[in-house]
């Protein structure tokens, strides 16, 4: 046993008995490697990840391979998602190195952090042009004891390149809508026009990009995308709920792990398309996800797993896939491999149950039961608009209770009652939007201020007063060997990208110039990138559109579901931000009352107000709905 058995991460604890000595990335781990004059290899996947598992199986559960890392390394274990920063600055090197990136990677760095070398998959043996493992292991060590100097030329200027995502350029020219325009032609170009989506294979479900088509009312690529992904096979016919990406171009044979991030995402873009287009399907889809996360993914205290695996009994799809004769209609059988196949088509309702109840009796694929902030806050703000409101409030209280310090700043993730790890910009961000949306829903003012609240402790931890934006990390967290900006969305909207949106939102509630500045900073920092690498940023459309919208509050004064407060909300633009009192210190809602004991709604432009409406056949004709 090493020394991972201490850790809460699943991830960490699959290899706590593996050979390898491994350590957590900690003070005594870097220590140990400045003492014993030794590389860093750096290990970093995830507990869904198939190809950790095999790389696992193959070399680090190998006695031989692991004497070798254990001789010349000091070998470090970092689960992804509690260490996004980790993550994202050595995944840059490997890039940088390899023009690819991926898990699990494999990096070595100087014992001082500087990356010299790096890659994803090693095999055991050479094949498909990748070197085995041990081969590589034995080079580097070669490398760091004949050609020392060879490798902190690399690691410095590996460490330059990952430096200089940082220092970005920030636009003077107006930020118009044209550049909204330019970026939904450009979206055309990498389109599939017969299955949806971008690209060929694999396929990622795009949610961020689908948000923004969205509010743009364009309806081919977003219906096409919408429907081939629920065809079955991605999205899972039985049980609801998306697994993660396509291993093909038909959103067919899918890499089976269930990530709440994509399932919280595609419940709400489905949500909004039924809004947005009036297709039943699409309310069926968000629903039946929504129910799947209830199901596999709740945890005691109201927060919610990461993921499932992809594995089963170490056989990827185990779980989810079916052969002939075992109930499954046959018509719908689509090949697999290994004489398994997955489901396509449609089922009604009683197929599907026994189904479900049938596949319930089976093994089960592991589930990483740590909850991260960032992904409960995607997850609350798709309960919330799914009008979810018990579970939600419940998530909401977990993530500002046992998931949050003493003094209000939030922890990265929960397991097992501990939490653990410093929040990071998009755990900030992602938990205000939540709790925005859910004071739409509930219309409680307490939801509003503590999403208020976070975002202003954001800007505070995370700003960069020079550059624009926002770093990865707070000012007072471990200092890596650089601070990043994350701009793209990896799949989960950057922290940037929701921090703006948010910004954009509370702005027009407080009244405040300067959360609007800060928003603006950041579309300023992508203002080229949203119209040359449209499918990269989806969010930051989203932020951009709300920042030329035209500015139209709601301030609405009674119970939320009173007649006049349900209505104005459904007419509601996506771009109209709503508050719910009484609640004097929100400006927007200041001095704001029901009118002789009658829920009112306030229709307001920057802040100039008409007369309240008390009945809603006095609203106006509805916007683009929310």
């Amino acid at each position: 046993m090493n020394r991972l058995a201490q850790e809460t991460s699943p991830y960490l604890l699959q290899h706590a008995h593996n050979p390898v000595d491994w350590q957590p990335w900690d003070d005594e781990a870097l220590a140990r490697a400045r003492d014993e004059d030794k590389p860093i290899l750096l290990s970093i996947g995830y507990a869904a990840c198939h190809w950790c598992h095999v790389m696992e199986r193959e070399s680090f559960e190998d006695p031989l391979t692991a004497r070798v890392m254990n001789e010349h390394f000091v070998s470090v274990k970092v689960d992804r998602e509690e260490r996004p920063d980790l993550d994202a600055v050595y995944m840059d090197a490997v890039v940088a190195l390899t023009g690819q990136g991926g898990w699990p990677m494999t990096v070595f760095l100087t014992p001082g952090g500087e990356p010299f070398f790096g890659g994803t998959y090693f095999p055991p043996e050479p094949r498909h042009g990748l070197p085995a493992f041990k081969q590589v292991l034995l080079a580097v060590a070669e490398a760091w004891n004949e050609r020392r100097d060879e490798v902190y030329d690399s690691g410095g200027r590996l460490v330059e390149h990952i430096r200089s995502g940082a220092r970005l350029e920030a636009s003077t020219d107006p930020l118009t809508s044209q550049l909204l325009t330019e970026a939904q032609r450009n979206l055309g170009d990498g389109f599939d026009p017969n299955w949806g989506g971008w690209g060929r294979a694999p396929k990622f479900p795009p949610a961020p990009v689908l948000e923004f088509l969205l509010r743009r009312g364009e309806e081919e690529m977003t219906r096409r995308t919408l429907d081939g992904m629920a065809l079955g096979g991605m999205y899972d016919l039985v049980g609801g709920g998306f697994h993660r990406y396509s291993v093909d171009q038909q959103w067919l044979v899918p890499h089976f792990e269930k990530m709440l991030y994509d399932n919280a995402l595609l419940a709400s873009v489905y949500r909004r398309a039924w809004r947005r287009l009036g297709d039943e399907r699409y309310r069926r889809i968000s629903d039946e996800t929504i129910d799947y996360v209830l199901r596999e993914l709740a945890l005691e205290g109201g927060g919610f797993a990461s993921s499932q695996d992809a594995d089963t009994n170490g056989v990827e799809g185990l779980t989810f896939t079916w052969v002939p004769g075992e109930g499954a209609p046959d018509e719908l059988l689509k090949p697999f491999e290994g004489g398994r196949y997955v489901l396509r088509g449609e089922l009604d309702e009683d197929t599907r149950a026994r189904l479900l109840e049938q596949r319930a009796a089976r093994p089960q694929p592991g589930r990483d039961d740590k909850a991260i902030a960032s992904w409960n806050g995607l997850m609350l703000a798709a309960l919330a608009q799914a009008a979810r409101t018990e579970p939600a409030e419940r998530l909401a209280e977990f993530l500002l209770g046992p998931l949050s310090t003493a003094d209000g700043r939030l922890r990265r993730t929960w397991r097992d009652g501990a939490a653990k790890g410093t929040g990071y910009l998009e755990d900030y961000a992602d938990v205000a939007y939540g709790l925005m949306e859910l004071h739409v829903a509930t219309g409680d003012p307490r939801w509003l201020r503590e999403a208020h609240r976070l975002t202003t402790l954001a800007v505070d931890l995370f700003a960069d007063d020079d550059g624009g934006g926002f770093f990865q990390t707070p000012r007072d967290g471990e200092q890596l060997v650089a601070r990043k900006k994350e701009l793209d969305d990896h799949p989960t909207p950057s922290g940037n990208a929701m921090l703006a949106y948010v910004l954009l939102r509370l702005a027009r509630i407080w009244g405040d110039d300067q959360l609007e500045h800060r928003g603006v900073s950041v579309l300023r920092l992508v203002a080229d990138t949203v119209v040359r690498m449209p499918s990269a940023v989806g969010w930051m459309l989203v932020a951009l559109d709300q920042h030329l919208a035209p500015h139209r509050e709601l301030a609405i004064v009674g119970a939320v579901d009173a007649p006049v407060a349900r209505a104005a909300v459904e007419r509601a633009a996506e771009t109209d931000v709503i508050a719910f009192g009484p609640a004097d210190d929100v400006p927007l809602l200041a001095g704001r009352a029901e009118v002789d004991g009658r829920a009112a709604v306030y229709l307001c432009e920057r802040f100039a107000c008409s007369l309240p409406v008390t009945e809603p056949d006095r609203l106006p004709a509805p916007g683009r709905p929310r």
